[in-house]
């Protein structure tokens, strides 16, 4: 049996918690009250009020509060009003930073991934260490992984959109 990942691993920067996720497997309850069980395969990292396509670039506000909390909450947003967004919140408390939780084993994108976990707006601010409806546990192994530029983000300018934070599993089989 896999181990909980305790709040400890999600207090490090944004640039190590990122690709240090792939491989582990997120655990869900859906609306059913179904337990659900997916490797994780894909992460974008969002480092602080310095990086251009991170939210909190914009300064503290009630939206970015929970950016600003010791890691291991969660930061769950809506885009283009209509697709949840699930982040971690990582590093310590006043230095944002996130992760963007991008694919999980059969399912690529943000949005997919949110819909068919059925994550909104009332996991937002949820701890991983503590919950009862969602949290992390620990891989068996280190996945191989590549580094590419996100994606999304040409408002943040060429310097940020081409940060090579974005990580994915290399040769995970579909299911």
């Amino acid at each position: 049996m896999r181990s909980r990942i305790n709040n400890n691993f999600f207090t490090r920067d944004v640039l190590e918690v990122a690709p240090a996720l792939l491989g582990m497997k997120l655990i869900c309850y859906d609306k059913k009250g179904l337990q659900q069980s997916f490797t994780i395969t894909e992460t974008e990292a969002y480092r602080g009020e310095e990086d251009l396509a991170c939210h909190v670039s914009k300064g503290r506000t009630a939206r970015t509060e929970i950016m600003y909390h010791e890691g291991g909450v969660l930061y769950v947003y809506l885009v283009y009003g209509m697709h949840w967004m699930l982040n971690i919140v990582t590093g310590r408390k006043e230095v944002p930073q996130a992760v963007l939780l991008r694919g999980i084993q059969g399912i690529t994108g943000p949005g997919r991934l949110t819909k068919a976990l059925g994550i909104d707006k009332s996991f937002n601010g949820e701890n991983m260490s503590e919950s009862s409806r969602i949290w992390l546990e620990d891989r068996v192994s280190n996945p191989l992984f590549i580094t590419t530029s996100r994606i999304g983000i040409d408002y943040a300018g060429p310097e940020w959109k081409n940060k090579q934070w974005r990580f994915i599993v290399k040769g995970l089989p579909e299911k």
